[in-house]
C-alpha cells in the first residue's frame, strides 16, 4: 500500500530542511535565526515562530497576529529604556491590515498608496509596518521616512515615532537633541507618552542638560495621566532619590499602583520591596509570590531571583533542582548573572551534577560579558585549577582586573597573590597596601589579616596592639568567626584593649557558636577554671569531647581528678 504524501502546513514555508529524507519529521532550521531542531514537529516550529524576534509577521500564528493587531490598535506599541511595553494613549485607525494579505510570500503592500490612503492615519500605519515588519519586509529607513511625512502632515503620533527615531538611531542617524525637541513639542499637545520619554530625557541628559526635578516634574504629570510606566518611575525616584527626597514608604506605593495595573518590572520591584522590607515589612512569601508573578509573565530579573529563593528557602522549601532550572532558563535568556549563578551550581553540584569544566565555561561567558564577579570565580579556577589548567599568572590578572573594576574580595586575593609571589613577584608593601585597600572597603579577612599584621608586624607592618585590637573588633562585628577568637584574647589577655573576662568568653562562645574548633576549646577553659564565667566542669568536658571527637585529640586534654 502506498502511503499518501501529507500535505505540509504553512509553517515549513518558514524552515529549510537540513537533511533530505523521506521521514516526515526531518531535521529543520528556521530560515530566521537558524535555529535548528532535530526533529520537526510543526505545533514546535510554530511556537518558535510565535516567539522568534526576526520572524515576519506572516510567520506568526493566527492568535499571535490578532495580537499584534490588537496591540497596535489599542495604543501605538513602544519600549522605554528598560524594555516596558509603553501605551501613547492617543488611538490610531486602522486601514486594512496586513495579515488578510498574508498568503503571497513577499507582500506588496496594497496601501502603497492610492488616494485613499494617503491620510496621515494610513502614512503613520505603513511606516510602522515597514518598523517592525508587519505584513512586509522590515525597513527602517522606509519607516523613518513615512512617519516624517506624516508627521509634517501633523499626525501627533508620527511626530513621536521621529523622535523615537532620532533617538534610538531607527533608519536616520542617531540624534538625541532632534529627539528630545520632537518630545517637547509632542507633549505641549498632550501626548502623555511624550511627556514621560521628556522626564527620561531629563533624568540621563539626553539632547539636554540632566536636570532629575524636571525629570520628576514630568513622571508625575505622565503618572497623573495614568500613563503606568510613569507610575513605576515615579515609585524608582522615591526610592532613589531621583529629583526627591528618599521616601521608600512612597516608593512602595507607586509599586503598589504600577502592579496593580499589570506593569511587570513593578511586580518584581515590589516582591524586592517584600524581600529586604523597603517601605513595609518584610514578608518573604509575598517577595516569593510576586517572583513568581512577574516571572511567569517573562520578567528576566525575575526568573533569576526565584532561583534564588528555590536556592536559599526564600519564601518556599529549599529547592536546589528548581533553582538550577530557573538560573538555566534566566541564562538562557540572556541574563549574565544567572550565568555565574549556573557555574556556582556546576561547580559545587548543586541541584544538577559536579562538572567543574562547565563551571569553568560558564564564568568564563559571564566574564566575557563584564560581571566582575565571573572574573574572581575565573581567577580561582585558574589558582587551583578548577576546570582548567593551573595557570597562576592568569589568576593574577583576573584578580587585578576585577579589583580595578571595583569588586572588593579579589583586592585581598591580590594581597595574597604579592605576599606569597602567586602569579607575580613577591611585594610586601603592594601585598599591605591591597589588604588595607580591601580593608577599608569592609572586607573582613582582610580587617583579620590587618590585625595579625598590626599585632605581629607581619609585612613589615609597625608593631601596633591597639590597632590591631580595633581591627579584629571590627571583623568580628561583621561575623568574620577567627576574629571573634582573637578579639576572645584580646578581652583575656588585654591585648590594645582592657582586660575584660566576661568579653572574652562571649566573644568565644560566639565564634564556638559557628563552630570554630579553637574557641570551643578555649570556651572549655573558661568553664573549667571560671573566666569569665563560673566554673563548670561538666560543660568544660562537654566542650573538651566535642572538641577531641573533631580532632581525634582526646588524649592530649586535661585531667579531671580534681
Amino acid at each position: 500500500m502506498i502511503r499518501k504524501e501529507r500535505k505540509k502546513g504553512h509553517v515549513w514555508a518558514h524552515f529549510k530542511t537540513v537533511v533530505k529524507s523521506n521521514n516526515s519529521h526531518p531535521p529543520v532550521q528556521c530560515k530566521y535565526c537558524c535555529k535548528n531542531y532535530q526533529r520537526a514537529v510543526p505545533e514546535r516550529m510554530q511556537a518558535h515562530l510565535d516567539k522568534c524576534p526576526k520572524a515576519p509577521s506572516n510567520a506568526k500564528s493566527q492568535p499571535k497576529q490578532q495580537q499584534l493587531i490588537n496591540n497596535f490598535n489599542g495604543g501605538h506599541m513602544s519600549e522605554d529604556r528598560n524594555g516596558n511595553i509603553l501605551s501613547s494613549q492617543h488611538f490610531i485607525q486602522r486601514p486594512q491590515s496586513p495579515f488578510e494579505l498574508q498568503d503571497s510570500e513577499e507582500i506588496n503592500m496594497q496601501i502603497e498608496y492610492s488616494d485613499q490612503s494617503e491620510t496621515p492615519n494610513n502614512i503613520h500605519h505603513l511606516g510602522y509596518c515597514y518598523q517592525y515588519g508587519i505584513g512586509i519586509t522590515k525597513n527602517e529607513t522606509r519607516a523613518f521616512q513615512l512617519y516624517k511625512e506624516a508627521a509634517e502632515k501633523g499626525h501627533i503620533n508620527s511626530k513621536y515615532d521621529l523622535g523615537r527615531c532620532y533617538q534610538r538611531g531607527v533608519g536616520i542617524e542617531k540624534n538625541e537633541i532632534k529627539a528630545f525637541e520632537l518630545y517637547n513639542e509632542v507633549a505641549q499637545n498632550g501626548h502623555i507618552t511624550s511627556i514621560y520619554e521628556l522626564g527620561e530625557c531629563y533624568q540621563y541628559g539626553m539632547g539636554t542638560e540632566k536636570n532629575e526635578i524636571k525629570a520628576f516634574g514630568f513622571y508625575k504629570e505622565a503618572a497623573e495621566k495614568g500613563h503606568i510606566t510613569s507610575i513605576y518611575k515615579l515609585g524608582e525616584c522615591y526610592k532613589y532619590g531621583i529629583g526627591i527626597v528618599i521616601n521608600k514608604i512612597k516608593a512602595f506605593e507607586f509599586y503598589n499602583k504600577a502592579t496593580q495595573k499589570g506593569h511587570i518590572t513593578s511586580i518584581f520591584k515590589l516582591g524586592y520591596c517584600y524581600n529586604h522590607g523597603i517601605g513595609t515589612e518584610i514578608n518573604k512569601i509575598k517577595a516569593f509570590d510576586l517572583y513568581k508573578e512577574a516571572a511567569e509573565k517573562g520578567h528576566i530579573t525575575s526568573i533569576h531571583k526565584l532561583g534564588e529563593c528555590y536556592q536559599y528557602g526564600i519564601g518556599t522549601e529549599i529547592n536546589e533542582i528548581k533553582a538550577f532550572e530557573l538560573y538555566k532558563e534566566a541564562a538562557d535568556k540572556g541574563y549574565t548573572i544567572s550565568l555565574y549563578e549556573l557555574g556556582e551550581c556546576f561547580q559545587y553540584g548543586r541541584g544538577t551534577e559536579r562538572n567543574e569544566n562547565k563551571a569553568f565555561e560558564l564564568y568564563k561567558e559571564a566574564a566575557d560579558k563584564g560581571y566582575i564577579i565571573s572574573l574572581y570565580e575565573l581567577g580561582k579556577c585558574y589558582q587551583y585549577g578548577i576546570g582548567t589548567e593551573i595557570n597562576k599568572i592568569k589568576a593574577f590578572e583576573l584578580y587585578k582586573e576585577a579589583a580595578e573594576k571595583g569588586y572588593t574580595i579579589p583586592l585581598y586575593w591580590l594581597g595574597r597573590c604579592y605576599q606569597y609571589g602567586i602569579g607575580t613577584e613577591k611585594d610586601e608593601i603592594k601585598a599591605l597596601e591591597s589588604y588595607k585597600e580591601a580593608a577599608e572597603k569592609g572586607h573582613t579577612s582582610s580587617l583579620y589579616y590587618l590585625g595579625e599584621c598590626y599585632q605581629y608586624g607581619f609585612l613589615g607592618t609597625e608593631i601596633n596592639k591597639i590597632k590591631a585590637f580595633e581591627s579584629y573588633k571590627e571583623a568580628a562585628e561583621k561575623g568574620h568567626t577567627i576574629s571573634l577568637y582573637e578579639l576572645g584574647e584580646c578581652y583575656q589577655y588585654g591585648i590594645g584593649t582592657e582586660i575584660n573576662k566576661i568579653k572574652a568568653f562571649e566573644s568565644y562562645n560566639k565564634a564556638a557558636e559557628k563552630g570554630h574548633i579553637t574557641s570551643i576549646h578555649k570556651l572549655g577553659e573558661c568553664y573549667q577554671y571560671g573566666i569569665g564565667s563560673e566554673i563548670n566542669v561538666i560543660k568544660a568536658f562537654e566542650l573538651y569531647k566535642e572538641v577531641a571527637a573533631q580532632n581525634d585529640l582526646i588524649n592530649n586534654f586535661i585531667n579531671f581528678d580534681e
